[in-house]
């Protein structure tokens, strides 16, 4: 076919672009993919839990639980934030600490006890989701004081899925034979971690810890060593001193909130005070 002259141009193809696929920053895709990858990890804790295989249950669970640590704070590096990631972030919570948790004990130990323990399962998953709705809610409340960043507003919904595992942790280590008294037992802890979950109990949030000074940074550096050490090799035994020490925490956290909150109404009652009256 003969060329057209140059005098005659080409008809313009015309480009196709499908509404609605634009160009995504990848500092908005990298969080939502680590919240995707913790959805999987959460998923595949209970095809674990179904298979009777619960060690590995646990170690699924915690891998949700890192990421889940891990995808806020890529977000805020890369200001990557976005209200699809932060939804997207509460149902996959939802899935793997309100969720994956309660079959996993099911699975484990509360079928024995039939409607009561699923029954406890229920109430666990509710209490996670009432938990991370609640948590939407208030992160964005303006009215809160600076020191309110410290804490969290009833126990975070990864650490009540790890705390909520505790029976778990200590049977798998000391192969404590079940009974029924003992699985009745275990439905209680249960629905008294739920009730942590969704009570207005604070807990220290960890996420004021600033920079590690210079001093220290060698400290700091091998206990954390010497912890993923004691982790890869004793993990059961040390999921339970995690789970304790946490446990054990919440007093310590209550009074601190409490004085705060003291010093903070202190504070309002001296600005709000009329001035004393002059001398005559």
């Amino acid at each position: 076919m003969d060329e057209l002259p140059p005098s005659v141009s080409r008809p313009a193809q015309a480009t196709f672009r499908p509404r609605g696929l634009r160009g995504l920053p990848l500092r908005f895709v990298v969080p939502n993919v680590v919240t995707l990858l913790a959805l999987c990890a959460g998923l595949t804790a209970i095809r674990f839990a179904v298979e009777a295989k619960y060690e590995t249950a646990v170690l699924a669970i915690l891998v949700a639980a890192v990421l889940d640590g891990v995808d806020g704070r890529i977000a805020r590096a890369l200001k990557g934030s976005s209200r699809f990631g932060a939804e997207l972030d509460s149902l996959a919570d939802f899935i793997d600490f309100g969720v994956a948790p309660g079959l996993l004990l099911f699975f484990w130990s509360l079928h024995d006890l039939k409607t009561v323990g699923w029954a406890a399962v229920l109430i666990f998953a509710i209490a996670a989701a009432l938990r991370l709705a609640r948590f939407n809610v208030m992160i964005d409340d303006p009215n809160k004081p600076a020191w309110a960043g410290r804490f969290f507003t009833g126990m975070p919904a990864p650490a009540g899925a790890i705390v909520v595992l505790l029976p778990l942790y200590v049977h798998l280590s000391f192969d404590i034979p079940e009974s029924r008294a003992l699985t009745l037992v275990e439905a209680l802890y249960v629905v008294g971690v739920a009730g942590l979950m969704a009570s207005r109990i604070p807990h220290f949030s960890g996420k004021t810890i600033g920079r590690v000074p210079r001093e220290a940074f060698v400290f700091v550096l091998f206990a954390v060593a010497a912890l993923l050490v004691l982790l890869a090799s004793f993990p059961l035994q040390m999921l339970i001193f995690v789970s304790l020490a946490y446990l054990a925490m919440i007093p310590v956290s209550v009074r601190s909130h409490r004085r705060l909150t003291e010093q903070d109404a202190a504070q309002m009652a001296d600005t709000k005070a009329p001035p004393e009256a002059g001398a005559a």
